[in-house]
């Protein structure tokens, strides 16, 4: 009668491999609890990372060195559009930071990029995002070979073609918290510690003029889909035993904003001075709706 109980004093060896297993999966628990996560309640001191110090180049040194390129008419082509993109990322920095400068201004552009961020974050699994410091950059992206590839004899506006090369200190060091929801619901959090920062960028910007016959002229700006990204990623993740610089989150990240940049890389430029904002929207959501009916 005695072999009709689940366990008993004398275990067979199946009772004991069972325990076993067991017991390894409840001290491989207790590790990942204890050692990497922490519990939701608890309060964790974050480790935020410096982003890069200042030392990159400003767009108004690469408008110099075009100057210097006297041998390359490539460039010296895109040189008055090196310069007017390089005042259009001022005025985004500015915007950005509500036209204040140093650390006020700084702060503004941090406390904006967390709301956003806090916005589109998954709160199932991911906890409140804190942005620890921010880095706009100094420069701007620079263009070359300019290069006209359609031109329709004045039917419609010809398309122009460049070569684009971003490198800047752009830089956001960031902490947050992966939630784990099994076995149980908020079981653990596992702090993550982030800084990523632009190494380079480049692309084939294509640029297309509007149509003279437009009610209100809008310029169209896009990527193509195989650009250049070089992201760095420095990291850390766990409480008390920390993880550093872990390879599968740095492809991660940049496989993420591969994809925004892919589904966002067409910009539309309202010109200014030639028309109202409004009508260029109505505009510009026809033109998009044509697109969608195509599709």
């Amino acid at each position: 009668m005695g072999n009709n109980y689940i366990f008993s004093l004398t275990p067979t060896f199946t009772q004991g491999l069972v325990l076993g297993q067991l017991s390894i999966l409840v001290l491989l628990a207790l590790v990942l609890k204890y050692l990497f996560f922490i519990p939701p309640e608890s309060e964790t001191e974050t480790v935020p990372f410096h982003p890069l110090s200042k030392s990159g180049p400003s767009w108004h040194q690469d408008v110099e060195e075009d100057n210097d390129t006297d041998s390359a008419p490539e460039n010296e082509s895109a040189h008055w559009f090196n310069i007017l993109a390089g005042q259009v990322v001022e005025v985004y920095r500015a915007k950005l930071q509500n036209n204040l400068t140093g650390y006020e201004g700084i702060e503004v552009a941090r406390r904006k990029i967390e709301d956003q961020a806090n916005e589109l974050r998954p709160r199932g699994f991911l906890d409140h995002i804190t942005v620890h410091s921010v880095d706009l950059g100094l420069s701007a992206p620079k263009l070359s070979n300019a290069r006209v590839v359609n031109d329709n004899d004045g039917d419609s506006p010809p398309t122009i073609e460049f070569d684009m090369s971003y490198i800047d200190t752009i830089s956001v060091s960031l902490s947050t918290s992966y939630l784990f929801n099994y076995p149980m619901s908020s079981f653990a959090r596992l702090p993550v510690s982030l800084t990523i920062s632009l190494s380079l960028f480049e692309s084939k910007v294509t640029l297309v003029p509007p149509s003279p016959a437009s009610v209100a002229p809008v310029l169209t700006i896009s990527l193509p889909q195989d650009f250049t990204l070089n992201l760095k990623t420095t990291s850390l993740m766990g409480s008390r035993a920390m993880l550093r610089d872990v390879p599968k989150l740095h492809e991660l990240i940049e496989c993420q904003v591969r994809k925004v940049l892919a589904l966002r890389g067409t910009w539309k430029v309202v010109l200014p001075g030639v028309g109202s904002l409004a009508t260029a929207q109505h505009e510009v959501e026809k033109e998009q709706a044509a697109f969608n009916e195509q599709d």
